[in-house]
């Protein structure tokens, strides 16, 4: 299995991370143990959640997801064959959130017992908090890797500006810095990337891991019109891709993926983890089958004629008078 460096954190992260929001929401104990057995077991590495997983579901409170990784990681032994990367920041409670160094040491305890592991491979600054400095937020991480209990950090939903103001503060301060970036990005959504943090990400050695990388699962062609948008738990946050641009890119793909004789999904991911600066993409499964297809993206290898092709039909320009 392809292993990419992410960023200079010293962690090497096959190009397919799975998506933890699932486990404890769409996917069960049973369920995410069996993907996470079939996950671990085909040679992928990394296991992306967060504290707040999945706090947005009826009954739960969050923790969910990594209470699940947590009872995988005791009863398969296996956490030396698996990448953990969590994040804190996001409202857990009204007093629970942001990046202050007093929250992040907590929250990082929190986290540590619910997986069940002494230590984090990746920690991540889920959403940017301007009401914090840098360098408090900073000088909390770097306590937490002089006790050994995180071995890199990652930023999550941070502008270009804002991740290059964190830089310049590690380096004037010699505080740890962001080794990755976690931004929205997919054959739909590109401009936020593509505009200003890939640039930014390539030129200061920064790895990037994509969340949303199928488009909430539009881009699996599962979401052709509004009544699919019932299909499933995240059927409604799909809608907005109902447009002409999207169903532009689901031709493409659909044309595409019959002439390699793969799949919508797989060609989607392929061309993500072809994309530069990209280390890999997240993506979720609820079920082996689904996991099976994604996992197949790795071993397709695009040509330029088939990467113009999809990047042509992802274009926001107008193609034959579309409005």
């Amino acid at each position: 299995m392809e292993k990419r460096k992410l960023g200079n954190s010293g962690l090497d992260i096959a190009p397919l991370i799975f998506g933890g929001n699932v486990f404890g929401w769409t996917a069960g104990e049973k369920t995410s143990f069996q993907l996470l057995d079939a996950f671990v077991g085909a040679g992928f590495n990394c296991v992306d959640t967060a504290d707040v997983y999945s706090r947005w579901a009826k009954g739960n409170k969050g923790g969910e997801s990594e209470k699940i990784i947590g009872k995988w990681i005791k009863k398969t032994n296996k956490r030396d064959q698996v990448i953990i990367a969590t994040k804190v920041g996001k409202e857990m409670a009204p007093d629970k959130k942001g990046l202050s160094r007093k929250y992040i040491l907590s929250a990082a305890e929190d986290s540590l017992k619910r997986l069940q592991t002494d230590y984090i491979d990746l920690y991540q600054s889920h959403d940017d908090d301007s009401n914090t400095p840098f360098e408090e937020t900073l000088e909390a991480y770097q306590q937490l890797i002089r006790q050994g209990k995180i071995r890199a950090i990652g930023a999550s939903n941070y502008s270009a500006t804002r991740l290059l103001a964190s830089i310049a503060a590690s380096k004037k301060n010699d505080l740890p810095r962001y080794e990755s970036l976690q931004p929205l990005y997919n054959l739909f959504d590109r401009n936020d990337f593509e505009r200003e943090l890939q640039q930014t990400c390539l030129q200061n050695g920064i790895g990037v891991i994509t969340f949303y990388s199928l488009a909430r699962g539009f881009l699996t062609g599962k979401y052709r019109s509004e009544n699919d948008l019932y299909k499933s738990a995240r059927g409604e946050g799909i809608r907005k891709f109902l447009n002409h641009r999207g169903m532009r890119i689901l031709a493409a793909l659909d044309n595409l993926s019959q002439t390699l004789r793969t799949t919508p999904a797989a060609l989607a991911l392929a061309w993500l983890i072809a994309q530069p600066g990209v280390t890999g993409a997240i993506a979720s499964a609820t079920s082996v089958e689904q996991l099976d297809e994604l996992k197949s993206a790795t071993a397709i290898k695009l040509d330029g004629t088939a990467m113009d092709t999809l990047m042509k039909a992802s274009s926001y320009s107008p193609v034959n008078n579309e409005q």
